[in-house]
């Protein structure tokens, strides 16, 4: 069995096990704002790897993907074109852009935007083991700030909104393998 890669303290741990969604939002400089958000995942890390880089099929399960292609791939190195919506009601947005992804197999996803609907639109998922639990613990971290008007509280809000339905989303598609 591989060693257990977690900086996930026990509490978090107990929290994420009872169903919890974490999720810590922050104001940065320059109207930047920084997401965090972790889920239990009651599947392997190779399960869970699967589902986040199937990225031609994104689409298909994760809300507010309306579509996701792999545009170019060269060992560890994407290059990923998606469209989405954000925002909320009335304020919704349809955004596109274009992300260079770096896969470290089985921890890790960096990704940054290259073109796109952001000027700062950059983070990674890690997957994280512990020998507490069977599962995995994922985790998403980011800073983004839009092109277009949206300021931080509203940005803080939908962000809010959205990442507990993507990373159930994931969470159900890796615990259904």
């Amino acid at each position: 069995m591989d060693e257990p890669r977690t900086g996930i303290n026990e509490t978090e741990i107990k929290q994420l096990q009872k169903g919890n969604i974490l999720i810590s939002l922050t104001y940065m400089p320059d109207d930047v704002v920084g997401v965090s958000s972790k889920i239990y995942i009651d599947a392997p890390p190779s399960k869970v790897w699967e589902t986040l880089t199937n990225y031609d099929n994104l689409s298909k399960y994760l809300p507010k993907v309306l579509s996701s292609e792999l545009v170019e791939r060269e060992g560890n190195e994407i290059i990923l074109d998606q469209t989405g919506k954000t925002g909320i009601f009335i304020f919704e947005k349809h955004v596109q852009f274009r992300l260079k992804i770096e896969e470290e197999y089985p921890d890790k996803i960096s990704f940054k935007q290259l073109d796109g609907d952001f000027q700062v639109y950059r983070g990674e998922w890690l997957l994280e083991t512990s020998n507490t639990i069977q599962g995995t613990i994922l985790s998403y971290k980011a800073e983004l700030k839009p092109n277009f008007f949206a300021p931080p509280i509203l940005v803080n809000f939908v962000q809010r909104q959205d990442l507990p339905g993507i990373l159930k989303a994931h969470k159900q598609r890796a615990e259904s393998f």
